[in-house]
């Protein structure tokens, strides 16, 4: 939609995801994360961090149900969605705002980690039962995988990456 404010934040989750379903069934996860800028002090040679930023992110449906699987407490995540805010008022009566994502994609970092990907239930692997091609299109390789082996065989025509 035009006027939305669209963010990709990389953090990490604090506090394990939580997942809710609502009364017509549809699940939904929250969780939060904080985003701590880091910069380089070349007088003392050192690294220093900035404030953190914590959001509360919200995500629905089958992508709820994967996120309180596959993520826990202290992953490094992207997030990539709609920066909404929110005006609410406090038990004392004061006026807090607050900022939150509903996301559209997320997933683990790949910075410092590795993840092994399982696609998830539906037809033909995805969730929203939108069908894919089978072979080629999207990028994909019309044929077998030209870059598969078997266990330990070596390959000599590997690609110059």
């Amino acid at each position: 939609m035009a006027g939305e404010t669209l963010v990709t934040v990389v953090g990490n989750l604090v506090d394990e995801p939580e997942l809710k379903f609502t009364a017509n069934g549809a699940a939904v996860a929250r969780f939060r994360i904080a985003s701590t800028p880091r910069t380089f002090d070349r007088q003392t040679n050192e690294w220093t961090d900035g404030e953190s930023l914590f959001l509360t992110c919200s995500v629905w449906r089958a992508a709820a149900e994967h996120v309180a699987e596959s993520l826990q407490r202290g992953t490094r995540v992207i997030v990539h969605g709609r920066l909404k805010s929110r005006t609410y008022d406090d038990r004392e009566g004061v006026k807090r705002t607050v900022f939150e994502v509903d996301v559209e994609e997320v997933g683990p970092s790949l910075k410092n980690a590795t993840a092994t990907v399982t696609k998830a239930g539906g037809t033909n692997g995805t969730s929203q039962g939108r069908q894919q091609p089978h072979s080629g299109g999207y990028g994909q390789p019309s044929g077998p995988n030209p870059w598969a082996t078997q266990a330990g065989a070596q390959r000599t025509d590997q690609p110059p990456f």
